[in-house]
């Protein structure tokens, strides 16, 4: 795992768990479009997954660890390519300037994964937590969904849209970059699995935008 190839595919492995977890959780969220009943289900199922076997949330605890332990890894690996990148070129040539698509991508993984991480940490306070939810830590899932995203919380709003936005971003190029890292991409398939990793990073993102566009329309209220 010291190797470059090693986090490579640390990062690689780790980025299909939480690609996995986003479209549990779009799947999950779109839930709310049936109403609060259906919603709140949702989330009290997360809580009893394993049961009666296993205790009340244990097996949603287990699922949050392995997530925190891949984010972590995930972040790790791509701050250790990146300084091992920079003293592979101690030297820069003015004369040489980057080119605009290596640009982009390192502008989108790296402030693009900052961007996320504020992001998820008022994510969790806000509609997990309730601290910063006019429902507050009593309110139902449902309750909270809603009323975090009202329409007198636009900036939340755009908060949300400009996260989820830069998780599109650095899906698109992740996916792209993994499918490299793990020997997929050739010839025959670039196109194709280029194609994949945009409309996947598409169709995440405009299922994940759906919930807080239907709350401002009243569509879910």
């Amino acid at each position: 795992m010291g190797s470059s190839n090693g986090k490579k595919a640390v990062m690689a492995v780790t980025g299909a768990i939480l690609v996995l977890f986003l479209i549990g959780h779009m799947a999950g969220n779109l839930k709310s479009f049936f109403g609060a009943e259906t919603f709140n289900a949702y989330a009290e199922f997360l809580r009893t997954m394993g049961e009666p076997i296993l205790p009340r949330r244990v097996l949603l605890t287990v699922v949050e660890v392995v997530l925190v332990v891949a984010v972590v890894l995930h972040m790790w690996s791509a701050i250790s390519l990146a300084r091992r990148a920079s003293k592979a070129r101690p030297v820069k040539y003015a004369a040489r300037r980057k080119s605009q698509a290596g640009g982009y991508a390192t502008h989108v993984m790296r402030w693009g994964g900052v961007t996320i991480v504020l992001f998820v940490v008022w994510h969790l306070l806000d509609l997990t937590f309730g601290v910063v939810n006019p429902a507050g830590w009593d309110g139902t899932p449902y309750e909270k969904l809603v009323q975090g995203f009202e329409p007198s919380r636009w900036w939340v709003t755009l908060f949300y849209v400009l996260a989820v936005v830069m998780v599109g971003l650095h899906l698109r190029h992740g996916l792209w970059s993994a499918f490299q890292t793990l020997g997929l991409a050739s010839s025959r398939s670039y196109r194709p699995l280029k194609a994949g990793a945009a409309v996947l990073s598409a169709v995440l993102v405009l299922g994940f935008l759906a919930v807080p566009v239907g709350v401002m329309i009243g569509v879910v209220k």
